[in-house]
């Protein structure tokens, strides 16, 4: 490692915290990880987080003093002076986790941001959308979260729900009950968990044959696009579903924000081409007004992306 000065990224799951050295450039020098304890409610957490950092460092032979500030993306809304009222999956509330991290870490800047917008940065820094100033990731996982990158910034907006694409209303004939309270909701019918649902609905339907059925109750989102891809008339249909309702919230966001380039991220991202052109087919359907808009693309960065967008809130001018 060269002299330069050090930054640090920092994503912070309900089962594990990613870490991840960079150069003052935003080159990745070094990435590791640490389990989240749970303990007492996380109150070890920070703490964990600092002497880990500084651990690190130690072990590189990285002098302290050349650590310039750590950013970090944490699961749950974030306000514009890093409060955080509450972060279910950690079980905080009414915290301050970034100057709390600061004070652990000899005063540095820390910089703290949701995790889905951090990832959301990363993304358009120096994955799928790289060099984009204004990007829309969505993340397509358990559920669907995503995050706003305007002018080379989050938004997370006025109340912290900036991002929240997963819970807008696409569907009505949806009967069942989203978890946010609502129905209809994107989220039930495009993350894994809502593949799955879908899946079990069209099976249901008919007694067509379909290798879907022969996954019995171990039918996975995974499953259900590798056989779509491979030709299976039912999970097809299916991935056809999924295509249409997020092409359609994709042209929502496109006709009221206009990014330069929506990036698709998460496990079911994994789908690849297959499901970004279903997507693009009713993106473009819903679009019609004019075909200079936001391309769509496929996340690049992995897991690796809320550690780069955590780090890029300390290095706002590359």
């Amino acid at each position: 490692m060269t002299e330069s000065r050090i930054g640090v990224g920092v994503d912070v799951g309900g089962t594990t915290v990613k870490l991840g050295l960079f150069s003052e450039r935003g080159e990745l020098l070094k990435k590791w990880e640490i389990p989240t304890d749970h303990t007492d409610d996380c109150a070890n957490l920070i703490p964990d987080i600092a002497a880990s950092i500084r651990g690190t460092l130690s072990r590189e032979g990285i002098g302290f003093e050349r650590l310039m500030g750590a950013g970090m993306g944490v699961p749950g809304p974030v306000q514009a002076d890093g409060y955080v009222e509450v972060c279910v999956n950690l079980h905080w509330k009414n915290r301050y986790p970034a100057r709390e991290l600061s004070e652990l870490l000899s005063g540095i800047p820390c910089y703290l941001a949701n995790d889905a917008n951090a990832a959301a940065l990363g993304e358009a820094w120096r994955g799928g959308g790289s060099g984009a100033k204004e990007a829309v990731l969505i993340t397509l996982g358990t559920g669907v979260g995503g995050g706003v990158i305007m002018n080379g910034h989050i938004v997370p907006g006025r109340h912290g729900l900036g991002g929240e694409i997963g819970h807008m209303h696409v569907r009505d004939d949806e009967a069942e009950q989203c978890n946010c309270g609502g129905y209809g909701c994107l989220e039930q019918v495009a993350s894994a968990t809502g593949i799955v649902r879908e899946a079990k609905r069209v099976l249901a339907s008919t007694e067509e044959h379909s290798r879907m059925r022969e996954k019995g109750d171990g039918l996975t989102a995974r499953d259900v696009c590798d056989l779509g891809r491979e030709g299976d008339p039912l999970a097809d249909r299916v991935m056809e579903t999924v295509g249409r309702y997020l092409g359609l919230a994709i042209s929502h966001i496109a006709l009221t924000l206009d990014p330069e380039v929506f990036v698709i991220g998460g496990g079911v991202s994994r789908a690849g081409e297959y499901l970004r052109n279903k997507v693009q087919k009713y993106y473009d359907q819903f679009t019609p007004i004019s075909r200079n808009r936001g391309r769509v693309v496929m996340a690049s960065l992995g897991n690796d992306a809320g550690i780069y967008g955590a780090v890029r809130l300390i290095l706002p001018d590359l």
